[in-house]
């Protein structure tokens, strides 16, 4: 921008804090009807209004600091909250955040009719500039809401991995005091933290004396596994409970002695019921034994 420029961006800057300042009311009415708004707010339209009033006042600071182009403006502070509690919501609702800017947009026409209804008659310099310097903060609005878009989706699928990975580590109570947890699937750091703080939290809920650990599901072993699992049976001792690893396969016995990894100091048995045996009776219980003649398929 030329220096001769500067002075004029500004005064519109200004004109345009201005406007939005004293229109407020009546862009809020107009943008409570869009869908960016209205699918949001579903209690009652005057909650969308006052959704819509503060991303107002949030454009009017943005306009009189004369940071029109800036995302990282502060009066945009004062809205991100609720720019980002619509973005959620219409990313739960299945918008890409595509359609979230596209919504973003369909905002610019009533606020341009509005100003220029305001500067009817006027086909000066001023006018146009006013203009324009809406265009450019509406386009700086877009962009804003597609940041916090963005940021929500990614936020909802960290949240929904967490329930994944949450779902797919269940503990079980097999006796009383005693609980197992049924590993299926490959094990990464993520999936091992959450099978330790699950298992963790069943023992102290349960008050359980063991824990199984069944690794039958599991298809490798490899020393990052076996170092989180060897951390979680550490963790379940600290607690008070006997950790048992069952379900070690022929295979995975075999690739556990090629990589050298000791887990001698790990209680471990062939499959969960010899886990649950070992449980039951190192607890004073006793397991029914199977019926003689009776084969399982």
């Amino acid at each position: 921008m030329r220096v001769s420029e500067q002075p004029a961006a500004e005064s519109a800057a200004r004109r345009l804090g201005d406007f939005l300042e004293s229109r407020r009311e009546q862009i809020a009415q107009r943008w409570a009807d869009a869908p960016l708004f209205r699918t949001v707010f579903t209690v009652s339209r005057d909650e969308a209004v006052e959704a819509c009033k503060t991303v107002v006042d949030a454009l009017a600071d943005v306009a009189w600091s004369g940071r029109l182009e800036d995302i990282a403006a502060p009066g945009f502070d004062a809205a991100r909250e609720q720019l980002g509690r619509m973005a959620a919501s219409r990313s739960q609702r299945g918008s890409t955040p595509a359609q979230v800017a596209n919504e973003a947009a369909g905002l610019r026409v009533p606020a341009v009719e509005l100003l220029r209804a305001e500067t009817h008659g006027q086909n000066g310099p001023e006018a146009r500039d006013a203009e324009l310097a809406l265009t450019l903060l509406m386009g700086t609005l877009r962009l804003v809401i597609m940041e916090t878009t963005v940021d929500a989706g990614e936020q909802l699928i960290a949240r929904q991995r967490q329930q994944l990975l949450e779902v797919a580590t269940p503990v079980i109570s097999l006796w009383e005091g005693i609980v197992a947890v049924p590993l299926i699937g490959t094990l990464d750091s993520a999936r091992s933290q959450v099978v330790m703080e699950t298992l963790l939290e069943a023992i102290v809920e349960q008050r359980a004396r063991y824990a199984i650990l069944d690794i039958t599901g599991v298809p490798t072993v490899d020393s990052l596994v076996a170092q989180h699992l060897m951390k979680t049976v550490a963790a379940a001792r600290l607690m008070g409970a006997e950790c048992i690893v069952s379900g070690i396969r022929p295979a995975i016995a075999q690739t556990i002695v090629h990589l050298g990894i000791d887990l001698s100091s790990v209680l471990t048995r062939s499959s969960l019921s010899d886990a649950l045996a070992y449980a039951l009776d190192r607890g004073g219980a006793e397991a029914a034994p199977r019926t003689a003649g009776v084969t399982t398929r």
